[in-house]
């Protein structure tokens, strides 16, 4: 009986409850889906250009899911790399009640093998945009990832109304592989991965094919064909007079962007698959890791069709806009426009940006309110140190680096040996720190230690951006939570003041997300309820970032988990 109770007790049980019940009220049944998926190398040519991709079934981006909120879904993956691990990782997802299934190597499963078969899990328990993507190494960045697309059960209704829908994956692109980019940022000297040859719009864009020259791998043609079918735009076609949902998902690797739609305006209505109070822009700012869904009216003249476009944001650009053909019906798709893409807006203007995110709030009538109080706070001093010569990032000095057993399995099975069990600190020395200078001693550790939380306390993390190693620098950084949302309490530039800053905290109507950006020499806080039991990776997004170091690991109630599928097994102690 006692144990009945601690189980009804818990959030994260009492949650998945009310989402299988409020599926029930609408008279639906939750259906199971099944994907089986094989991933190996292909020659693609996204931009052009011919280079190995990861592909999923032949497909980058891979097969999207489309499901229905309640529905599981169970996906089958055999690798086929034949050299090399994966996990995927199912963005936004939050794994209630299977935290083996959040696809984060080193935090909640081993990797799979060459030549191994696992299988995904989950259920997806809220409609909204969400993705996947690689989470080993630097295989992001080689074309692993996809859409998932969650709608209402059939009869249930949302707070916006649409005549069609698109869906757009935004992703910046390298033709140098990940295995030369990750050898670089490992390297002394320190070899930067540079800034993206091209950026893709559902997976196409377009380099300038003059720029380079030589065979392509089968000796049969030129390695880059500006004729190429695969690099040609992607389109996405309306009817005059109509309204569209376009479901916005950046997977970028290292580009914050800035979409828009030539023409015409934008009304946010989603973002991390929460409901907002709409906002209308003529362009959006979306950093890696986020979703948005906008709401676009066909309402120009329909004798034309016109660019979508994206942009390079918080970083000098150096990369050409990312293109798609919003066409008109009945107007042919391929029909360029006779404009020039969209610039977008000054790449620099980080006060457009903070004010852009700050307009977004939770729906009325959709609102989570946040705890008054927090239990704990942890501030994240997000810095660029050196370890024994080698570049790094750190949080309050310490720079993250994953043990050889995932911590889901270590902490389950008491194996206080399988890594550094010193706190994880929560802060820095804030008063002695200049956060617009480099570190005065730029020296830092490395560590696989991790926050352990109160199972279901309330956690406020303030993250505070400072200078790199490079005087007059300092970066946008988009962060993600797995395992849970937060709620977005407010953005400033400076030093967070602890006393004064909270007392400008939205408690009222704060967007709950689970990826969210800080600022140039600014701080973002966030406030999360521990109430998914798990071990939950929260780190950087840029790719190259957090392979450097600049994550945590969030633990949790594993306590309260049953046996852990022998399936996530393999590796370290485990």
């Amino acid at each position: 009986m006692r144990a009945m109770v601690k189980l009804f007790s818990s959030s994260w049980f009492a949650w998945f409850l009310l989402s299988a019940l409020v599926s029930v009220n609408v008279g639906v049944e939750a259906r199971v889906r099944h994907y089986k998926w094989e991933v190996k190398y292909e020659f693609h040519s996204p931009d052009c250009f011919e280079k190995l991709v990861i592909a999923i079934n032949g497909q980058s981006p891979g097969p999207s899911i489309v499901a229905e909120q309640g529905d599981t879904i169970v996906v089958e993956l055999t690798n086929r790399l034949l050299t090399e691990n994966i996990a995927i990782h199912w963005h936004g997802i939050r794994q209630i009640g299977t935290p083996w299934s959040d696809g984060t190597e080193g935090v909640t499963q081993c990797p799979i093998l060459p030549a191994q078969t696992h299988v995904y899990k989950f259920v997806v328990d809220r409609p909204g945009t969400y993705l996947y993507h690689a989470h080993y190494g630097m295989q992001r960045e080689a074309g692993l990832y996809g859409s998932i697309r969650v709608s209402l059960p059939k009869g249930a209704k949302e707070p916006f109304a649409y005549d069609g829908e698109h869906s757009l994956l935004l992703a910046d692109w390298w033709h140098r592989s990940t295995y030369e980019q990750s050898t670089g940022l490992s390297s002394k000297p320190f070899r930067w991965v540079g800034e993206p040859q091209s950026l893709l719009i559902q997976g196409r864009g377009s380099y300038n094919c003059s720029l380079v020259s030589g065979l392509n791998a089968a000796g049969t043609g030129s390695v880059c064909n500006a004729t190429n079918p695969q690099c040609s735009p992607h389109f996405m076609t309306v009817v005059p007079g109509k309204t569209y949902r376009i479901r916005i998902a950046s997977v970028t690797s290292l580009s914050a962007l800035n979409f828009q739609i030539e023409g015409h305006n934008m009304t946010i209505v989603e973002a991390d698959g929460h409901y907002v109070e709409p906002v209308v822009v003529q362009n959006l700012n979306i950093y890696s890791g986020e979703t948005y869904s906008v709401l676009v009216k066909a309402d120009r003249d329909p004798s034309r069709n016109y660019w979508a476009a994206v942009n390079v944001r918080a970083r000098k650009p150096e990369t050409p806009t990312g293109v798609a053909i919003f066409n008109y019906y009945p107007n042919h798709p391929k029909r360029r426009p006779p404009t020039i893409p969209p610039a977008g807006p000054v790449w620099n203007d980080t006060s457009y940006a903070i004010a852009q995110s700050q307009s977004i709030k939770a729906r009325a009538g959709f609102i989570h309110t946040p705890p008054s109080q927090s239990d704990r706070v942890i501030t994240l001093l997000n810095t660029q140190n050196l370890i024994d010569g080698f570049r790094r990032w750190s949080l309050n000095n310490v720079s993250f680096t994953l043990p050889h057993t995932p911590y889901l399995i270590a902490i389950h099975q008491n194996l206080t040996h399988a890594f550094n069990q010193t706190p994880a600190p929560d802060s820095y020395r804030a008063k002695e720190y200049d956060i617009f200078r480099p570190p005065p001693n730029p020296n830092a550790t490395q560590s696989d230690s991790i926050y352990r939380l109160r199972f279901n306390s309330t956690v406020d993390i303030i993250l505070q951006n400072a200078n790199t190693l490079n005087p007059n620098n300092s970066e946008t950084h988009p962060w993600h939570l797995h395992g849970h949302d937060f709620w977005v309490l407010g953005y400033g530039i400076g030093v967070f003041d602890p006393v004064n800053d909270p007392k400008k905290y939205n408690l009222v109507n704060p967007i709950m997300k689970n990826s969210a950006a800080v600022f140039p020499y600014g701080w973002t806080a966030l406030r999360f309820k521990a109430d998914n039991p798990g071990a939950w990776a929260f780190h950087c997004h840029i790719e190259a970032h957090f392979y450097m170091g600049m994550g945590v690991v969030f633990e949790s109630g594993v306590d309260r988990l049953g046996k852990l599928p022998d399936s996530i097994m393999g590796c370290g102690e485990s």
